[in-house]
């Protein structure tokens, strides 16, 4: 397994925060391989808009397909912000200070040996952040706010359990493999990698819609856990006045938000509820057979039932 090997004044400065770019760099990396049910939506009213992109653009492809590997992403594709919640422009001034020989050195780490296109072209950092600029405008940007409530309610939900909890209660849903070792070691994965040293250095934990936690670093001194967590994408339809009178408008709203699988922190920030509120209705509204849930890692995921479906589409 991977650790991250901490001392107490890295925890004291250890700060969460969003970030533009890696939101985008999670959003390309659905777009190119399977990903979860609750994404899928949002992939299918993508995905051909970016195959076409691909396409016409040979190099974006190359770099694609050379950049993402098993179990490593080349580091000029992952670095993190040097900030929490940085905007996307700034955030690329790092990858475009890069030149030629640099970004193909971290594509070899991934793979060996590159495509011609690559060895031959020039203004790789500029291709890159074209790709970027590309992902973010057709496919993130639009719905960046809505996204944002559900990524600063996680981060409001997990940072208020550091003073009763401790570091071990606010990684403990993290992800499947991340958890508070004690001693000033956190593991971060499963994989086979020796320790990182962190201590003496600032560390970010990144909220994203993203499958799965990863790590990266900006040398020489910042390093980050980007983490998962689930939301909705597509807006949904308000619900109607039969549906309102039916259930009320709160549960009628849920009923409505719940048209893929959803998490109760992702329902807070959607909704504007609080935390108690949403899980009272949840409570309601599984026990009236109208929801579905299943627990996903450490989180519970809700979703219409055959029946809150029908009940969804109530028009009159």
């Amino acid at each position: 397994m991977s650790e991250f090997l901490v001392d107490a004044d890295t925890l004291a400065n250890a700060r969460f925060g969003t970030s533009q770019l890696t939101e985008t760099v999670a959003a390309l990396k659905m777009l190119r391989a399977p990903t979860e049910p609750w994404y899928r939506t949002w992939k299918d009213a993508h995905v051909a808009a970016y195959q076409e992109q691909l396409a016409a653009h040979p190099i974006w492809a190359a770099i694609v397909d050379s950049g993402f590997g098993r179990s490593w992403i080349a580091d000029f594709i992952a670095v993190p912000p040097r900030e929490p919640n940085m905007v996307l422009e700034d955030e690329l001034e790092y990858l475009l200070g890069l030149d030629d020989e640099h970004i193909r050195a971290d594509l070899r780490v991934v793979r060996t040996p590159l495509p011609d296109i690559l060895l031959e072209s020039n203004g790789l950092a500029e291709h890159a952040a074209e790709l970027f600029r590309w992902v973010w405008a057709a496919t993130v940007e639009p719905e960046w706010p809505r996204r944002l409530r559900v990524l600063q309610a996680d981060i409001v939900s997990r940072t208020a359990r550091l003073s009763a909890q401790g570091w071990a209660g606010v990684l403990r849903d993290l992800g499947p493999n991340v958890r508070w070792l004690g001693d000033g070691r956190i593991q971060i994965n499963l994989w086979n990698y020796p320790p990182t040293d962190v201590r003496g250095r600032d560390l970010l934990f990144i909220a994203a819609h993203t499958l799965r936690v990863n790590v990266s670093w900006f040398p020489p001194d910042l390093f980050a856990l980007t983490y998962p967590v689930t939301g909705i994408f597509a807006a949904r339809e308000a619900p109607t006045e039969p549906l309102v009178q039916l259930l009320g408008r709160n549960r009628a709203r849920i009923l409505v938000e719940a048209a893929t699988p959803i998490s109760t922190t992702a329902l807070v920030a959607t909704t504007g509820l609080s935390l108690a509120t949403v899980a009272d209705h949840l409570r309601i509204l599984t026990e009236a057979g109208l929801l579905e849930r299943r627990r996903a890692g450490r989180s519970v995921l809700y979703w219409q039932s055959d029946t809150g479906t029908r009940v969804a589409q109530l028009r009159r």
